[in-house]
C-alpha cells in the first residue's frame, strides 16, 4: 500500500497515508500487548466470578488467596516478562515465515472451530443463557473496531490475484471466499452471543478453566484460554517490524541515510515503547479496539483504497486513454462507488465521534 500511495498521492497524501497506518499499528500493538498478558494472568489467577461486580472491581480483586497481589498487578508482571521476551524482536528483521504463518493459522482453525462447535452443542442441550439485546448504540465504536480486523480478511486479496494465470472465474472465487467468510462470522458470533450471558472483551477468555466452565476437558480449557498466547505472539514481532519500517520511511527524507545509532535504536523504541506504555495503564481491549477502528482503521478501510482507486483510474486514463475494456473490471467501476464509501466513512467517523462525546456525558 506504501508503493501505490507514493504512486499516486502527493507528498502530503503520502505522509497522511504513513501517519494513519502507523496509528492504526501502534493500536495493533497496544491490543497485542494487552490481550497476551490478559490471557495469561486470568489462567494463571484464580478465577473471579464477575456476573455481579464491576470491572475495576475485578481488576482489583486478589490473584491468588494469601497474597497481596491484585490480578492488575499480576497483569503488569506478565505484560512485563512479554516485552523482555518479545521486545527485542524490534531491533532485527523476520524472514521466511512461511512455516511461522502455517503454524499460526492451523491453531486459529481449531481455537475457531473448538469454540463454534462447543458453542452449538451447549445451545443444542438448551443451556445457552445469552440474552441479548437487539440493538445497543454503545457498542458503535466497537463495531467499527472489529469491522476494520474483519477487514483484514481482504488485505492478502491482491497478491493472491496476482499469480492466478487464469482469471475467468475470479468473481465467482471470490464470492465463494467472502460467503465463507460471512458465514463463519455469523457462526462465531451467534453462538456466543445467545450461549454466554456475559461475553469477555477477548472471547476465548470464556472458555477459561474453572469450576463452571462449559468444557469438562482440561487440555482444550487451557488450549483456548492460552490460544491468544500462542497466535498474537508469533504475530507481534511482525506487526512491530512493518510499523518500525514505515516509520523510517514517513520520516526518510532523499539523499539522508540514518544514522546507526537513529536507526537500529531510536526507530524500534520509538516502535515498541508507546503501546507498552497504553497497556501498562489498561488492558481494556473493548476501548483499544474502539479508539484504533474507530479512526486510524476508517483511514485504513475506506479512506486511503476509495482515493487510491480514484487517482489510479484517472492515471490509467491518462496512459492507456479511454478506449481500453478490461474485461475482469469490477462491478463496482463506477465512480459514484468511490464517493459512496468516502461518505461512508465520513458518516461513520463523526456517528462514532458523537457517540463517544454521549458516553462520556
Amino acid at each position: 500500500m506504501g508503493q501505490m500511495a507514493s504512486t499516486f498521492f502527493n507528498k502530503l497524501g503520502v505522509n497522511l497515508f504513513y501517519i494513519c497506518i502507523a496509528i492504526y499499528l501502534y493500536g495493533d500493538l497496544a491490543i497485542y500487548a494487552a490481550a497476551i498478558p490478559k490471557s495469561i494472568r486470568d489462567v494463571a489467577c484464580d478465577r473471579v466470578n464477575q456476573t455481579n461486580i464491576s470491572t475495576l472491581e475485578h481488576e482489583n480483586a486478589v490473584c491468588w488467596a494469601g497474597t497481596a497481589l491484585t490480578r492488575f498487578d499480576a497483569y503488569r508482571i506478565f505484560l512485563a516478562g512479554f516485552t523482555i521476551l518479545m521486545g527485542p524482536f524490534t531491533f532485527f528483521n523476520v524472514q521466511k515465515t512461511k512455516y511461522l504463518q502455517l503454524f499460526t493459522t492451523v491453531m486459529r482453525w481449531l481455537a475457531f472451530g473448538i469454540m463454534i462447535t462447543i458453542a452449538i452443542l451447549r445451545l443444542a442441550q438448551g443451556a445457552g443463557h445469552g440474552n441479548p439485546p437487539v440493538a445497543r448504540v454503545a457498542g458503535i465504536p466497537t463495531l467499527f473496531g472489529v469491522c476494520v480486523y474483519s477487514f483484514m480478511c481482504h488485505h492478502s486479496l491482491p497478491s493472491l490475484v496476482t499469480p492466478i494465470r487464469s482469471k475467468k472465474s475470479i468473481f465467482l472465487l471470490f464470492a465463494a471466499i467472502y460467503a465463507i467468510i460471512f458465514v463463519f462470522y455469523m457462526l462465531l458470533s451467534f453462538t456466543a452471543v445467545f450461549t454466554f450471558s456475559h461475553l469477555e472483551d477477548l472471547y476465548t477468555l470464556n472458555f477459561e478453566p474453572s469450576d463452571d466452565s462449559i468444557i469438562h476437558v482440561m487440555v482444550l480449557q487451557y488450549f483456548l484460554a492460552l490460544f491468544p498466547v500462542f497466535t498474537l505472539s508469533t504475530n507481534f514481532p511482525i506487526i512491530a517490524i512493518t510499523l518500525r519500517n514505515n516509520l523510517k520511511t514517513l520520516f526518510y527524507k532523499e539523499g539522508r541515510v540514518f544514522h546507526f545509532f537513529i536507526d537500529k535504536i531510536v526507530f524500534p523504541l520509538l516502535t515498541i515503547t508507546p503501546p507498552i506504555i497504553l497497556s501498562f495503564f489498561t488492558n481494556n481491549l473493548e476501548f483499544l479496539v474502539g479508539i484504533t477502528g474507530s479512526y486510524a482503521g476508517a483511514g485504513i478501510q475506506y479512506l486511503v483504497p476509495a482515493f487510491l482507486v480514484y487517482y489510479a483510474r484517472q492515471d490509467m486514463k491518462v496512459t492507456l486513454g479511454s478506449g481500453i475494456k478490461n474485461k475482469y473490471c469490477s462491478p463496482f467501476r463506477h465512480k459514484a462507488w468511490v464517493f459512496i464509501v468516502l461518505l461512508w466513512a465520513v458518516t461513520s467517523i463523526v456517528f462514532v465521534t458523537a457517540n463517544h462525546i454521549m458516553m462520556k456525558e
